[in-house]
């Protein structure tokens, strides 16, 4: 028997939403020209609706019963559908068929399950390494890469597995891993994650975590993990099925019993089925999403709003997400009395211009942007990986790189030099160190910004009373200084993407509903676990965005308080749906009690519910919340 239901619903399921569309389609005009009176067939053309909409929803309802026992509300339409054929009301049964598969199709809709984004991230896997053996260079598969394997990774490669640098200097991007935009310095003994990316020199590692246990493949698990672990919200009418099935039920047979007419008790049958009930959620659902998407959301979770109404925490990544992600110069200072700020700048532009390292990259833009002025050509242009560059500039050579590469060229730092530049690092900048001719000339701090918007938007979030939280892959001394600018007082720094999932679980183990915002490879994990998950999708990772709830398609995170609020208004709609669709059927009920609604009339009273169902939820339309559309309208 259940491999008959089986194949019934593969059956059911073919043709996807453009079948049911299309059978609605149908049913609507068939109906329509049954209440006008048009009847070329032999029959009531109200059978269309019948048996394009009532037969599926009848073996929906037996197909739940046979291998689970499941009472939904198909059961109650079912009995009603049966019942009203019956005694000849084709028109009431048809009616209840075509609002009640209404009602399905856009649950449907609104409940759509995303993909997970995992294949994506096993394309980040790499899928060869440089094993030297033999005084010689092979290349395997990843997977064959053993512990204590000494590895090759050239520049723009791919590091295959978990190691530590046995040889060389470099810079590794390491977004993938924590997020952050500027790669990392590496030098012999220092540790290297799989999936992160080899920028600049070529280096020899040896193996340590290789296949299921390297980095890359402890978040693909971790991913999967949080996923399965999401919880999916059960439609409302499903809920509140079983009791009102025993409701009905016994109402129907008793006034048949006290009565004496079946007439009275198919009519109970009829308004009880919860044609309202089940519109009052989807149908302020998808108004809702409509909302969102003016506002730049991309809901991708049909029940994601109802989530996100209960949500009292909001973690944020801090790169790319509270902040721009991109490096710029915030000071410039010449040590020197005989070179100004603005010449020390100039120069360091120029020795720069050629460089591809991102931090290269932020002062050649940022001096174009500031001054408007010229950079001169630049000759004897050296990278050196892990260190910084070397150029001649106008007749003189200018270094231009950490206090390691000054340290290795005779340059000494004065005290305080170094003082200035832990200053700086304590705000969160990274510092370049410029030399003129062999002589410390002066530094330049480049730092992460702040969106322009952040500040406001926390300040609303806090008015709706939401708690911020930082989850950041950054350096505490970066963390802090940006928590500080923006009023966050919960900071969490050094996170690896298991960090924060342990943290949401955390909060959720305490009873709080957690909302996610990222933008990386590395928040995927994360963006799972929490109860809502919202990408930044326009310099976010395609990963980040398959792994969310919620796609901010703009980036423009000012808005994320009206979609909070926004989420909590839906409820509020939903609530006021079911308590009018419940009243309005007691009173039906009680009028069919007492004989005064037939099963047409009662058919009627339930559409004329579900329209004002459905016009409640089109307010949510243009909502906004009151004291913000003054806010703005005051700009």
């Amino acid at each position: 028997m259940k491999r008959l239901c089986e194949k019934l619903q593969q059956l059911l399921d073919w043709g996807g939403i453009k079948k049911d569309v299309t059978l609605l389609v149908l049913s609507g005009i068939a109906l329509g020209a049954s209440l006008l009176g048009w009847d070329p067939l032999p029959f009531n053309l109200a059978w269309v609706a019948i048996i394009l909409c009532g037969i599926p929803i009848i073996a929906e309802a037996v197909i739940g019963l046979i291998t689970a026992f499941d009472i939904k509300a198909d059961v109650l339409v079912s009995l009603a559908l049966i019942a009203s054929v019956c005694i000849g009301e084709d028109f009431a049964a048809g009616e209840v068929a075509f609002i009640m598969q209404l009602g399905g199709l856009l649950e449907e809709l609104t409940v759509a399950k995303a993909q997970a984004g995992i294949e994506k991230l096993v394309r980040l896997m790499p899928q060869t390494a440089r094993v030297l053996a033999d005084g010689g260079e092979k290349i395997v598969p990843a997977e064959e890469v053993r512990v204590g394997d000494r590895l090759r990774v050239l520049p723009g490669e791919t590091v295959p597995v978990d190691g530590v640098i046995l040889t060389g200097q470099t810079s590794i991007n390491q977004a993938v891993m924590t997020g952050e935009s500027l790669p990392v310095d590496k030098t012999a003994g220092d540790p290297v994650s799989s999936g992160t990316v080899n920028q600049f020199g070529a280096f020899e590692m040896k193996a340590e975590k290789v296949s299921e246990d390297s980095s890359i493949q402890r978040m693909i698990r971790l991913v999967q993990s949080a996923d399965a672990g999401k919880a999916r919200i059960v439609g409302i009418a499903d809920r509140w099925a079983t009791w009102i099935v025993v409701i009905a039920l016994s109402a129907a047979a008793l006034t048949w019993l006290i009565t004496g007419q079946i007439i009275r008790a198919v009519t109970i049958l009829v308004v009880f089925c919860p044609c309202a009930l089940v519109l009052a959620a989807p149908t302020a659902i998808m108004a809702a999403m409509g909302n969102a998407a003016r506002h730049g959301f991309l809901v991708r979770e049909g029940d994601a709003l109802e989530r996100l109404a209960k949500v009292s925490r909001i973690t944020f990544d801090k790169t790319g997400t509270l902040t721009y992600g991109t490096p710029q110069v915030v000071a410039v200072k010449s040590l020197v009395p005989e070179r100004t700020e603005a010449e020390l700048y100039r120069l360091c532009a120029a020795a720069e211009q050629l460089s591809e390292h991102p931090l290269g990259k932020a002062v050649t833009r940022c001096f174009r942007q500031e001054t408007g002025g010229d950079i001169p050509a630049a000759g004897e242009f050296r990278m050196i990986p892990g260190r910084g560059v070397s150029a001649a500039v106008q007749g003189s050579a200018v270094l231009a790189g950490n206090r390691e590469m000054l340290a290795e060229e005779g340059i000494s730092l004065p005290h305080g030099a170094v003082e200035e530049a832990e200053g700086f690092r304590a705000k969160g900048c990274t510092v370049i160190f410029a030399a003129v001719n062999g002589v410390l000339a002066g530094d330049l701090a480049l730092s992460d910004t702040v969106r322009e918007e952040s500040a406001d938007m926390l300040r609303r979030l806090t008015q709706l009373g939401i708690h911020p939280v930082l989850l950041t892959g950054d350096h505490p001394d970066a963390a802090s200084a940006i928590a500080g600018q923006l009023g966050i007082r919960e900071v969490q720094a050094n996170c690896l993407p298991e960090d924060k999932l342990r943290i949401i679980r955390g909060y959720q183990e305490k009873g709080e509903a957690v909302c996610m915002i990222g933008d990386g490879v590395n928040d995927a994990p994360a963006l799972k676990a929490a109860n809502v998950g919202v990408a930044m999708g326009g310099v976010g990772s395609a990963i980040a965005v398959d792994a969310a709830d919620i796609a901010l398609v703009d980036d423009e995170i000012k808005e994320l308080p009206h979609l909070l609020a926004l989420s909590r208004r839906m409820m509020i709609s939903i609530k006021l749906n079911m308590t009018f669709s419940m009243a309005l059927n007691f009173v039906a009920i009680v009028l069919a009690i007492i004989g005064t609604l037939s099963p047409v009339i009662g058919a009627l009273v339930h559409n004329v519910g579900s329209v004002l169902v459905i016009i409640n939820s089109a307010l949510l339309l243009k909502w906004r919340k009151k004291e913000w559309l003054s806010t703005s309208s005051a700009r």
